[in-house]
């Protein structure tokens, strides 16, 4: 190994003292190493987006991790995924090795970590470009500083810092920070199709547009701080089908499933219980469909607003100006105390900033959101 990095090494100085900016117009195959988590991922389509407009004929890979077939399968702004598994040594050799075969001219990291700039030193990418972090500075060709604005401006802003430096090395402009960034996604009508099919298998009858569909997302995988209470949760799931007729749905991965049991041990209606039973894919079209999706700060948050669904994000311990939504259908609620944003994945204390939101308080936001919903339905139709 260390025999490897030596070449590799004295192999990427050597043209990295030949290279010009000019050269780096003559990119045709570009590899984007993604981030690690769901709400992270689509934080970076603007990003993905302004860099296939950068380079509209290029090669566009995206490497990451296999859950994010569900959310790319039909994207247009990029070509096709690399998936790697695991983490550690032996996931940086498998990495290495499937970047060397494809011969990537540029790699555009996402991540901070020292790990993702070394895949992408040792596979011989000659240009790299990320940001100057975790003693990574020496493995790019093009390391960034980190912006003085992050912590106050939205985390979409982070990724495409990164496309905008480059944009400006290779035009010697920079044409996007200043407009509108694009994050929305699109579920195809063959999933779409393929989500009702397994709405009806789990129980949903209720599937004409005079019914109300509502996702509920009780959990949260790597903050269990970030939860609105179980029992709340269940209270509110109770007076969305007594009072406004709805389904409810419980969502989630399998790591969320105790929590989603919970929700519905409580309630004293019957949810229908997806929690463990969708991999992303089939999340990500059930939640086109939904007319309303209420959710702790979590991966579906991003998705079902960037599908243009009205998301209701309960926020506590986390930052919104950051993290929330980034799109017209999300809105957030939040009562911060003088702690919040604690960014602590256990609160140390009472739980304070989840629990001054009341179930009668998120009842009203999404009956209005739904109230909403519908009048935007009968203007569409009648335009």
């Amino acid at each position: 190994m260390r025999k490897i990095l030596l070449e590799d090494r004295q192999e990427c100085l050597s043209y990295v003292k030949q290279m010009s900016e000019l050269q780096l117009q003559e990119i045709n195959r570009i590899v984007v190493r993604g981030t690690n988590w769901v709400g992270d991922a689509v934080m970076t389509v603007p990003a993905l987006r302004e860099l296939r407009r950068l380079f509209p004929k290029a090669q566009i890979t995206l490497s990451t991790r296999a859950w994010a077939e569900g959310l790319f399968d039909d994207a247009d702004f990029i070509d096709d995924l690399q998936v790697h598994q695991g983490n550690g040594l032996l996931s940086v050799i498998g990495q290495v090795r499937e970047w060397r075969k494809r011969r990537f001219d540029l790699a555009v990291l996402f991540p901070n970590s020292f790990a993702s700039a070394l895949v992408a030193f040792l596979s011989r990418v000659p240009i790299r470009i990320g940001y100057a972090t975790d003693r990574r500075q020496q493995l790019l060709t093009h390391s960034l500083n980190l912006p003085d604005w992050r912590g106050s401006k939205h985390e979409v802003f982070y990724y495409l810092q990164i496309i905008a430096e480059l944009e400006w090395r290779v035009k010697g402009e920079q044409t996007f920070l200043e407009t509108q960034p694009d994050g929305s996604l699109a579920v195809t009508d063959t999933r779409k199709a393929a989500a009702l099919d397994l709405l009806r298998a789990n129980g949903v009858r209720n599937l004409s547009d005079d019914c109300k569909l509502v996702a509920l997302c009780p959990g949260s995988i790597n903050s269990r701080a970030k939860r609105w209470p179980a029992e709340r949760y269940a209270a509110l799931g109770d007076r969305l089908i007594n009072e406004l007729g709805a389904d409810v749905l419980l969502i989630g991965s399998a790591a969320e499933l105790e929590v989603s049991r919970e929700v519905a041990r409580v309630m004293k209606n019957k949810p229908v219980m997806l929690t463990g039973k969708t991999n992303l894919a089939q999340l990500s079209a059930i939640l086109s469909l939904v007319d309303l999706l209420v959710t702790n700060d979590t991966g579906p948050a991003h998705i079902a607003s960037a599908l243009s669904r009205p998301t209701l994000v309960i926020f506590g311990p986390t930052n919104p100006l950051t993290t929330r939504p980034f799109s017209p259908y999300g809105e957030i609620m939040r009562k911060p105390p003088d702690c919040a944003p604690c960014m602590l994945r256990d609160c140390p204390i009472d739980h304070r900033c989840m629990t001054a939101i009341s179930p009668d308080e998120v009842f009203e936001r999404a009956r209005a959101m739904l109230a909403r919903r519908k009048m935007s339905d009968k203007l569409q139709f009648v335009v």
